[in-house]
């Protein structure tokens, strides 16, 4: 009796567990595991971008039955506005977009963000570029995933210069008679939207590189040095000399960086300077006009008073993968962020001309020329200095934003910028 009754209950246990695979799979659908992926590459203003996510993600949704990916697509300012919303409720998506080093800090403090070295050690050892990983490290723990590597170069229109009998400068110099040039024929000479300040701190921090080199900067912001320094002064001088001389396009400080690029990709400014995530409008991006990528060229920020190495640059990681610390999902949310990175790769390289973070066979691909000399660049590169609001906290970088602006604006003066950002920093 006692071994039927044993048999019985193991039976029972035995069926209870067929019932209960019975019901799981019969009520299996695509959305039983829902990842939140919030990106910043909408179709309409990075289109190739925007294409290559979609195929990772179906990809993944294929590999994966029963996971669904819960897709919100943002434009770059919004996505960073609607981040900082989210965080204060946390109720950020299981996978989203940051930026490294500073921008990393409060989400790293307010333990937002979880820790990705498991991840990098079991899926993606071998996977990045030496130094780009390092950029989303905060006291030897990494929080992100890097997609991309980026210098900012003057993209200029070729085609243009030649009808004006003018030349790549390699002077500050020579930049300024070329702007003068334009001018003279009514021509404004960049294209700048520093209604995005970042834009306008591009161009504030290649002054500050080219007459006080390469670590000037960067001690004024981890207080190695300070921004009273007399090279950081005179750069926020030189800025509003271009500005005085009416170097930037009409409204600059009213006008959005994809305004400002529409004008240049439009030829009314021949000079845009710009960061390699732009780089696809000017090689492969097929909705681009050919004639127009054809006459579309790039040159080195020109060195100031006989000043400054040429091949120090203004960049380093762009965007990278987080994972919520807080999600419901965060080992689905971990796969899919190693799976985004192993795809984004040679995708991003092929189909959109991206410069990506992780390494790839470039030698093996076929690339637009521009694209080949850029990597040149990147691989000869004396120094890429990150971009300063990333390297700062979000308040800092939100004073420097504000006083970039103040600054082109001719509402701040050099002595006064330099004050702001030192009253910032020491807080």
């Amino acid at each position: 009796m006692r071994k039927k009754k044993a048999f019985t209950i193991l039976l029972s246990t035995f069926v209870l567990s067929l019932l209960l695979v019975g019901c799981s799979d019969s009520g299996k659908t695509s959305s039983d595991t829902e990842i939140k992926f919030m990106h910043l590459w909408p179709e309409g203003s990075s289109k190739q971008h925007h294409e290559i996510v979609s195929e990772i993600i179906a990809d993944f949704e294929k590999e994966h039955e029963g996971v669904k990916i819960d897709l919100e697509v943002l434009s770059n300012e919004q996505y960073k506005d609607k981040l900082k919303v989210l965080s204060t409720s946390k109720e950020l998506p299981d996978v989203g977009m940051t930026w490294a080093a500073g921008f990393l800090e409060p989400y790293v403090g307010g333990n937002m963000f979880a820790p990705l070295d498991d991840l990098i050690d079991k899926e993606l050892s071998d996977t990045f570029i030496p130094g780009t990983v390092e950029a989303y490290a905060i006291d030897g723990v990494t929080y992100g995933l890097p997609l991309e590597l980026n210098i900012a170069t003057i993209y200029y229109n070729k085609t243009m210069f030649a009808e004006h009998n003018l030349e790549a400068p390699e002077t500050f110099e020579e930049l300024e008679n070329v702007i003068n040039v334009f001018k003279a024929d009514g021509i404004q000479p960049i294209a700048l939207g520093n209604k995005d300040p970042w834009t306008g701190s591009l161009w504030y921090m290649y002054l500050a590189d080219r007459i006080g080199g390469a670590e000037v900067l960067n001690k004024a912001i981890d207080r190695s040095g300070t921004f009273e320094d007399p090279a950081l002064i005179e750069a926020a001088e030189k800025v509003q000399n271009l500005v005085d001389m009416g170097a930037f396009v009409k409204g600059f400080n009213g006008l959005s960086d994809e305004e400002a690029k529409s004008m240049f990709m439009n030829e009314q400014a021949p000079m845009y300077l710009i960061a390699t995530w732009d780089l696809p409008n000017y090689t492969t991006n097929e909705d681009v006009p050919q004639e127009f990528r054809d006459s579309v060229e790039y040159l080195k920020f020109p060195t100031v008073d006989g000043k400054g190495d040429m091949n120090s640059f203004i960049g380093g990681p762009g965007v990278g993968l987080f994972v919520a610390e807080d999600s419901d999902v965060k080992e689905e949310a971990k796969e899919f962020a190693a799976f985004f990175v192993k795809q984004w790769g040679e995708k991003s390289v092929t189909k959109a001309g991206v410069i990506p973070a992780s390494k790839v066979d470039a030698g093996s691909l076929d690339l637009p020329q521009m694209y080949i000399d850029i990597l040149d660049e990147l691989n000869s590169a004396s120094n890429i200095t990150m971009f300063a609001d990333v390297q700062m906290s979000p308040s800092v970088a939100q004073v420097h934003l504000d006083a970039i602006q103040a600054l082109f604006g001719n509402q701040m003066t050099p002595e006064e910028f330099a004050k702001a950002h030192e009253e910032a920093l020491s807080k």
